[in-house]
């Protein structure tokens, strides 16, 4: 049966009512998968500019009936196309009858300039039997995706798709008593056009380097002979058979000729052969003493002395003559980072009369301040006794290789080091608690890879790390490994991988993930290739939307959620291959005299995220390094930005490809150290991109009064009012749904009390406190409620589908007066609306006691500033140092930054 023109399979709400505005016509009209009960799909309806959406829903026998308003007999259906004829017809329950089917879109060239449409991919009917000439084409697709697991030969197996999909041409010649397959002939002389040349140069270089061993002999004419008249096809696959066999003769023996000739060579010379000695595997190395130049006051020059080990900080004035001050570390209160000068900190001690003493000390640069902290927080963390971490450092590193082995050595790739924000020498072989390895277009086998990786690390840390996780989607791969230590608070790993390649059936574009739980704190990474090319953008766009909607990591309960709310903090990376809209001479001006920013303002990456289009609310860190790709391989002074392609002249202009960005839960503690690329790994055309992260995690908390020893005091999670505007042409009432860890189930609120759909295009929506829930904690204690968070769904009430998803953080809320809180909706990697209200967590008396955590004890500060005599009760954590460009955030003050919220606030 022919597919159905109405039928637009999974897209989202918002897509649908995209479409349906297109539209325009009431009567309009679209069918799509239902978010909320699988198998079940959503009929969306065009009536006086507004969008209504009725479920379809399946009984026990699989009959389809749709939920209409109350009093009207639901009629079932065998088949979807069956329903929608009925309901061409009025009286039938909906606004008005299915008059206008909405088509879907005519899908875009792919990223490698194949055309979808050519792979004969199209949504089949619901519930239409497929027919078996569809079906067989269905099942070798499957068994090729099966097969080729890890090839990079990305335009090979687009020949091989395409001639699977129209095989079934020499299935009926078969049939007809024709059985050279013809089709296949042509399929195979087309997708080995290229190899003549190659084999060519190649056989020329390999007889020669034959004559060199075995100059009497010619190697090619045996070849030959043994494959003449082997075949009596196509003349042009005949030849191509005769040189490969003379290339796979030259191959296997010229192994033995070599060898042959070596041994003699020694026995001739009587030479002796070395023995090879294997270097010992480097003992666990403890962390040498380090020393820093500083100035104290004016012109005081002094130096810095920091022995982790015996967690203590050495204070010597030069040409003072006043002795060393030993400082111990837990004498150490607070150390203060200043943000107007970046290479100032200051330092608060307790003194004996335990009052506390501030020193500020000026580093050469902001690097040797950034190296000093990390190894103040290192000795804290060795000091600290607890059983359990609170801060941890993840790695996470992004290369394409090019489909070329890597070199020997990933030295400077895992320790940080090249060109950007890289780590000091002196913390650079610092051995991070977590490294996330993401490569595309790698060629290594999947076990060779983790073993030269675990090798790798071995070689420069003196730890055998463990594989958390290895996932694969062709040649992109992600490998998680962690201290030995660290194995035991690992829990709920979760992989998975999307495909985006032609007609979203191939990986050679696609994404790989990884989730797990680290005691408490939820993580997710996600390594992805998308869409090549400079003008395709909004292909990288889509690319983005379906592995955000596709990938399955993290808690299945949350499933409905936005992949970017299901973790406490997500990070995501790989050769995203945004380009810059420039002109490639004036790129290439730029980058000489590192004029960075200039090429920042037209990176389409931040082109996207400026206009909410893809990666909302993630972060990057600076880039102070040059362009990624596409370099000379074999060096880092040349970028090569033309390409041969088919199809004619290709230019792949400079750019940030390779990029790592992250989101987090808010008010959680997340520092970007490093961000930048190695000068020395010239292997690719894409140089190797590595961050690394500071990060804070949780961990299972104890009470100190066991439950059960007293009265039971509860804590409780008040709201006074909520008030939502949605991006939606829906009139549809909504209720909310709240979910937390913190919670014992899910809880939801009543209907809203309050609707206004007088702008075209924005729904806004209120509840009172009376219909909104007052939650109950499983525990009520502060130092537990202060790492909770709360995601927030906005469902319809006929539909159960989420208009859009938040997260609230409760540390802010906590205390006796309620707090405004304000932030985006999003759904499917989108923005659709905005929340707002006043809320307010009350801690019992007697469970309001907390801790300093350890990475509280470094705060930030502008210039000139005093530090807080006190913590407070639920410290904040740090702010994070972004890089300062538009974006489209909430600002946790006054006014409302949603266009909708000037809307209805009457603002111009």
């Amino acid at each position: 049966m022919a597919a159905a023109r109405w039928y637009h399979r999974d897209i989202s709400q918002v897509v649908a009512e995209e479409l349906l505005a297109k539209a325009g016509r009431d009567g309009s009209f679209l069918v799509r998968d239902s978010e909320s009960v699988k198998g079940a799909y959503a009929l969306c309806l065009l009536f006086q500019r507004h969008v209504y959406t009725y479920r379809i829903l399946p009984d026990e026998e699989g009959l389809l009936s749709v939920q209409t308003i109350q009093g009207i007999q639901a009629k079932c259906f065998r088949s979807l196309p069956e329903l929608i004829g009925a309901y061409q017809h009025p009286n039938n329950g909906l606004v008005t009858p299915l008059l206008h089917a909405v088509p879907r879109p005519r899908p875009e060239e792919d990223s490698d300039g194949e055309d979808a449409r050519g792979w004969g991919h199209t949504v089949p009917c619901p519930g239409a039997a497929p027919s078996s000439r569809t079906h067989i084409p269905q099942q070798l697709h499957q068994r090729l995706q099966e097969q080729v697991h890890s090839s990079p030969a990305s335009d090979f197996t687009g020949f091989m798709a395409e001639y699977l999909t129209h095989h079934v041409q020499d299935l009926e010649a078969l049939c007809h008593g024709h059985p050279q397959l013809r089709h296949l002939s042509t399929a195979l002389a087309t997708a080995c056009r290229a190899l003549h040349s190659e084999i060519d140069f190649t056989l020329a270089g390999l007889e020669t380097l034959a004559r060199v061993f075995d100059p009497p002999v010619s190697p090619r004419s045996p070849a030959r002979e043994q494959v003449s008249g082997f075949l009596s096809s196509d003349p042009d696959l005949e030849l191509l058979l005769n040189k490969i066999s003379t290339v796979n003769h030259l191959l296997s023996s010229l192994e033995k000729k070599v060898l042959k000739s070596l041994q003699e060579t020694v026995t001739r010379h009587n030479l002796a052969l070395p023995s090879v000695a294997v270097a010992p595997l480097p003992a666990a190395r403890p962390l040498a003493v380090q020393n820093f130049e500083v100035k104290v006051g004016k012109s005081q020059r002094a130096a810095l002395t920091v022995d982790v080990e015996s967690g203590t900080v050495t204070v010597t004035k030069r040409g003072s003559g006043s002795p060393e001050e030993v400082i111990p570390q837990d004498k150490i209160l607070q150390l203060i980072k200043y943000q107007s000068v970046q290479s100032k900190v200051r330092l608060v001690c307790v003194r004996e009369n335990q009052k506390s003493l501030s020193r500020d000390f000026i580093f050469p640069n902001a690097r040797k301040r950034e190296a000093f902290c990390q190894l103040l927080q290192l000795m804290k963390i060795q000091h600290s006794n607890l059983d359990e971490p609170e801060i941890i450092s993840v790695y996470v590193g992004t290369w394409n290789m090019g489909s070329t082995p890597p070199p020997r050595s990933l030295a400077s790739w895992l320790t940080s080091r090249g060109l950007g924000r890289t780590q000091d020498e002196t913390t650079a072989c610092i051995p991070h608690d977590i490294y996330v390895i993401g490569t595309q277009e790698n060629s290594l086998g999947d076990r060779e890879w983790v073993e030269f990786l675990c090798a790798s690390l071995k070689t420069l840390m003196a730890i055998d790390y463990r594989v958390v996780a290895l996932q694969c989607l062709w040649s992109i791969k992600i490998v998680v490994l962690v201290k030995p230590e660290h194995q035991r608070r690992i829990s709920h790993v979760h992989t998975s991988s999307v495909k985006t390649g032609i007609a979203n059936t191939l990986g050679n574009k696609g994404a790989v993930g990884v989730s797990f739980l680290f005691n408490g704190t939820s993580f997710g990474f996600v390594n992805c290739h998308l869409a090549s090319g400079s003008e395709k953008t909004h292909r990288r766009n889509q690319n983005y939307s379906d592995i955000l909607h596709s990938l399955a990591l993290g808690d299945k309960r949350l499933g409905g959620f936005d992949l970017t709310l299901r973790f406490t903090h997500l990070f995501w990376f790989g050769d995203l291959n945004y380009r810059l809209d420039m002109d490639v001479q004036d790129i290439l001006s730029h980058i000489v005299k590192k004029e960075f920013q200039a090429l920042l303002a037209v990176d389409q990456l931040n082109l996207e995220q400026e206009k909410n289009k893809v990666f909302l609310q993630f972060s990057e860190g600076d880039i102070s390094f040059p362009p990624t790709y596409r370099y000379e391989r074999g060096t880092r002074d040349t970028y090569v930005w033309q390409k041969s392609k088919p199809t004619g002249m290709r230019i792949n202009v400079p750019s940030w490809c390779d990029r790592i960005l992250w989101k987090s839960h808010p008010e959680t503690h997340v520092v970007c150290n490093s961000y930048g690329c190695t000068d020395d790994i010239v292997t690719s055309d894409h140089s190797p991109v590595f961050a690394t992260f500071e990060v804070g995690v949780t961990s299972q908390f104890v009470p100190k009064e066991a439950p059960g020893s007293g009265p039971e005091a509860l804590a409780c999670i008040e709201w006074e009012s909520i008030e939502v505007i949605l991006k939606t042409t829906s009139r549809s009432k909504c209720y909310i749904e709240f979910h937390s860890y913190c919670l014992e189930e899910v809880q939801r609120s009543r209907e809203n009390t309050f609707q206004n759909c007088e702008i075209p295009g924005f729904l806004k929506l209120g509840w009172s406190s009376k219909h909104l829930p007052v939650l109950n904690p499983i525990l009520p204690d502060l130092e537990y409620l202060g790492d909770q968070h709360l995601l927030l769904s906005i469902k319809g009430v006929e539909s159960c589908e989420s208009y859009g998803e938040c997260c609230l953080a409760l540390r802010s809320a906590i205390g006796s007066t309620a707090q405004q809180f304000e932030t985006f909706l999003f759904h499917r990697g989108e923005e659709t609306g905005s929340v707002r209200g006043w809320m307010r967590v009350r801690v019992p008396r007697g469970r309001s006691g907390t801790r300093e955590r350890l990475y509280e004890w470094i705060s930030f500060e502008e210039e000139d500033a005093e530090p807080a005599a006190e913590p407070p009760t639920c410290p904040k954590p740090a702010p994070q140092r972004l890089r300062s460009r538009p974006r489209s955030l909430p600002e946790p003050a006054t006014g409302y930054t949603n266009p909708a919220y000037f809307i209805f606030e009457g603002v111009p």
